[in-house]
């Protein structure tokens, strides 16, 4: 065979070999979907927003009609609900957890601009963000509005009720954990912008802690080794570590190596196994 003719094999291989790719991709194919979930939507009237909960539930939920299950209320499910979905399957699998329901909560739209939005309502006060410091409005709608219809809809437990975020997420956590400790049972507070707002959440915990000597929740705080938020992380720990608040269990880790978004993955693993151990 000489070199033109192979050339010219080879590159009726390639098209023939290409050609079925193509054709899938201009083809219209239904999307994956997560097994077992579904999607509600809700107007606040606490925040003036529309919100979309992407809710996870448990294998037996249809099966058990007097159960109730612990609920995780997820910031940025946008972001994070199907992350969360193969950690908590993967850990109830490994009878590491009981199963439970996820609410991912994201908003409504198909253009929704997520950063802007969650900059409003996971910033308890108003900083270098347009339009921040929602923070008070967003939990009054979880507290309010949120809480008690996925409670009356999806059979909640109210005594182990979890809050989880990441970055501004966390924020938020910490923020509600501060405000108001008996709303939650757990607490997953993944790379807090703790600098926020000139330290905001330093001062809310110091002023917390004059007044309160109790803490009765279960906390796992987690950032990434490669970050920028690991020494305002780890400051803020040792200082609330040092208050010694009775009836409070935590745990805090700095995963190395891991970045602000890929400490998310073992952030939320770690931090469910300790929530239920």
């Amino acid at each position: 065979m000489n070199s033109h003719t192979r050339a010219l094999c080879l590159l009726v291989l390639s098209l023939g070999i290409a050609a079925p790719v193509g054709s899938a991709a201009s083809a219209e194919y239904p999307s994956a979907t997560v097994r077992g979930s579904e999607v509600r939507t809700m107007e606040s009237a606490s925040t003036g927003r529309s919100y979309d909960l992407y809710i996870r539930k448990p294998a037996d939920f249809d099966k058990n009609k007097d159960k109730k299950y612990p609920v995780l209320y997820l910031l940025d499910g946008q972001w994070d609900f199907k992350l969360l979905d193969s950690v908590v399957g993967g850990l109830v699998h490994d009878k590491q957890m009981p199963d439970i329901v996820i609410v991912g909560i994201t908003y409504s739209g198909d253009d929704a601009d997520y950063d802007a939005l969650r900059a409003r309502d996971y910033t308890p006060t108003p900083g270098d963000r347009e339009g921040s410091g929602d923070g008070p409005k967003f939990l009054s709608f979880i507290k309010t509005e949120l809480i008690p219809f996925v409670e009356g809809n999806y059979r909640g437990d109210p005594t182990r009720r979890i809050l989880a975020g990441h970055s501004f997420g966390g924020l938020f956590t910490l923020y509600a954990m501060f405000t108001d400790p008996s709303l939650f049972w757990g607490y997953l507070a993944g790379s807090p912008d703790i600098s926020w707002d000139n330290d905001f959440l330093v001062k809310q915990e110091a002023d917390f802690a004059t007044k309160h000597k109790t803490l009765p929740v279960r906390l796992f705080m987690g950032v990434g080794g490669a970050e920028q938020l690991v020494t305002p992380s780890v400051s803020f720990v040792r200082t609330f570590s040092a208050r010694n608040y009775n009836d409070l269990h935590w745990d805090a880790r700095v995963i190395e190596g891991e970045g602000h978004a890929g400490v998310k993955p073992e952030f939320y693993n770690r931090g469910l196994r300790f929530l239920f151990h």
